[in-house]
């Protein structure tokens, strides 16, 4: 080796070695951490793997003691038979399917353009009431949907709405849990990048489309989300009384009715009834997690 390698190996800086953090916890530590979520997702999945379990099940299979968690023969023919009756309805089974999307569309989408700007206002502008008036959003919260219908139906009834698609649609527009979560959420937003905007020469409109919507994503996703769940499984027999505007949850319920025959078709039913929330909330549950890890702002 020349002199000259020599020197230059004897002052090339050493590499530093870094060294691998160690969780704080033990293996032993990580192996019950991970037993106990996993026995927390048993407990969460178990119902739906039951229901699912029991619509594939023959009606034998409905009535052994102990139950079977798992259809021993599964089939479809609870769906088949759910099918046929309900094509036996003077109203037809589209027309119930059509009543409840409507119903569900209209109220989600017009509860998200209400909540939404309302609760920019509340939360980015000062103006008298407006603290008094949130109080009472907030207070509302605290009263069952069963307390509220009486004072629901003698409104609804003064409007004429009786009957008819508004008395679901907009009483769906005012429900404050929506309405409280975009407040919430929309006080993190920093004001420094709403008036950035405004000096830009973005109006009001612009920077509420722009600007404050797509950064409180996470809120309007979960918002989506309690509004489908509560229309869809609304079965709206105490405002609307004709049997052609009825929601296609009212008209399954009435299945059960049928007596023990029916009881595979009740399963079937369950089964229905849950498919549309449980696949938005899959849907959207990647892009909340992904909009809440990234949408972290500060002033």
């Amino acid at each position: 080796m020349s002199k000259k390698m020599k020197v230059e190996k004897a002052y090339k800086p050493k590499a530093k070695i870094l060294k691998k953090r160690k969780p704080n916890r033990s293996l032993v530590g990580d192996f019950f951490l991970y037993l106990f979520l996993l026995g927390m997702a048993f407990l969460m999945v178990f119902p739906l793997v039951f229901s699912v379990s029991s619509a594939l099940k023959p009606l034998d299979e409905l009535f052994l003691f102990p139950p079977k968690i798992l259809a021993q023969n599964p089939t479809l023919d609870n769906f088949a038979d759910l099918f046929v009756t309900m094509g036996k309805s003077w109203v037809t089974f589209s027309r119930y399917i059509f009543n409840t999307v409507w119903l569900t569309f209209a109220g989600t989408a017009g509860h998200l353009i209400v909540a939404s700007m309302g609760a920019f206002v509340l939360a980015k502008y000062d103006f008298p009431g407006g603290k008094t008036f949130f109080k009472v959003v907030t207070v509302s919260l605290m009263f069952s949907g069963y307390i509220t219908q009486i004072p629901n139906y003698l409104i609804l009834n003064a409007f004429g709405w009786i009957d008819t698609y508004w008395s679901l649609v907009i009483p769906a527009f005012a429900f404050p849990m929506g309405f409280f979560l975009m407040k919430q959420f929309m006080e993190g937003l920093p004001m420094s990048l709403i008036e950035a905007a405004k000096i830009d020469g973005a109006r009001e409109w612009r920077v509420f489309i722009d600007i404050v919507m797509p950064n409180v994503k996470p809120a309007w996703l979960t918002m989506i989300i309690y509004s489908v769940q509560s229309l869809w499984n609304n079965p709206a027999n105490m405002f609307i009384y004709s049997e052609e505007k009825k929601t296609l949850v009212y008209a399954l319920q009435q299945v059960g009715g049928g007596g023990i025959a029916r009881t595979g078709q009740v399963q079937a039913v369950s089964i229905v009834i849950m498919v549309v929330p449980i696949t938005i909330f899959i849907m959207s549950e990647s892009q909340i997690l992904e909009t809440m890890a990234s949408s972290g702002l500060k002033d």
